[in-house]
């Protein structure tokens, strides 16, 4: 088990990122979610909190060009469960769990992003806090090795997770033209149980050139509290 800075550091494109695991004390869940850019449209977003999580929005509407692939709901809440997801199969899995339909059969639904040459995976999460217990589930979709005929889907099942220790899946092993696809198990990171110096760990671990938002938050496993921070590079 390592820090997330052990991770990102030495990184200066892992893309966009999810955490999830339990604080240190054993009280709280804990999500983490951060984006980040290489282009103008994509460097243009802040996060923004909504009546169930968060969304993106345009920092300088003047400057959106492409909305498609970068303005959406990454956290949204449903019931006990926190959702948790880089891209609109936020919406998807709201919908199956709805339903009473699974967070697996709702990523059956879907794919990796269609954004040719890099076809960025699809990663997603979601927490649930019942009973005073806590389980969660992480999954990505990509493409077979850059070949956009074959869709890999991963999925991850942690229940009764042990207390200060979270999982980590991104989108992109690091830099490059294309971009590689992550690649491995959800790494294992330690979680901190203060909310300010877990997200000032990780908003100081990701390049300052590329890191654009992040979103943090942890809740009490008996339902009792939720905190959250919101950090924008654009002001």
């Amino acid at each position: 088990m390592k820090s997330i800075d052990k991770f990102l550091d030495n990184n200066p494109y892992p893309g966009r990122g999810i955490i999830i695991g339990k604080s240190n004390d054993g009280k709280s869940a804990v999500i983490a979610y951060f984006i980040m850019g290489r282009s103008e449209n994509s460097r243009n977003r802040v996060f923004v909190k909504t009546s169930d999580g968060i969304k993106t929005q345009a920092f300088d509407e003047s400057k959106l060009t492409d909305p498609s692939l970068i303005i959406y709901s990454p956290v949204r809440k449903i019931g006990d469960v926190h959702i948790v997801t880089n891209g609109d199969q936020t919406d998807t899995i709201y919908e199956y769990l709805q339903q009473g339909d699974t967070f697996a059969s709702a990523l059956r639904t879907r794919e990796f992003e269609p954004d040719k040459p890099n076809y960025t995976p699809r990663i997603s999460g979601i927490i649930t806090t019942c009973n005073n217990e806590l389980s969660y589930s992480l999954s990505i979709l990509k493409s077979s090795n850059g070949n956009a005929q074959s869709c890999e889907r991963f999925f991850y099942e942690y229940s009764n997770p042990l207390n200060g220790q979270g999982k980590f899946i991104h989108t992109y092993k690091c830099d490059g033209n294309p971009l590689p696809s992550f690649k491995g198990e959800p790494k294992t990171i330690a979680i901190d149980d203060d909310i300010d110096s877990f997200t000032s760990l990780i908003w100081n671990s990701l390049n300052k050139e590329n890191k654009v938002s992040l979103f943090v938050q942890y809740m009490s496993i008996d339902g009792s509290m939720q905190d959250y921070r919101i950090v924008n590079k654009n002001q």
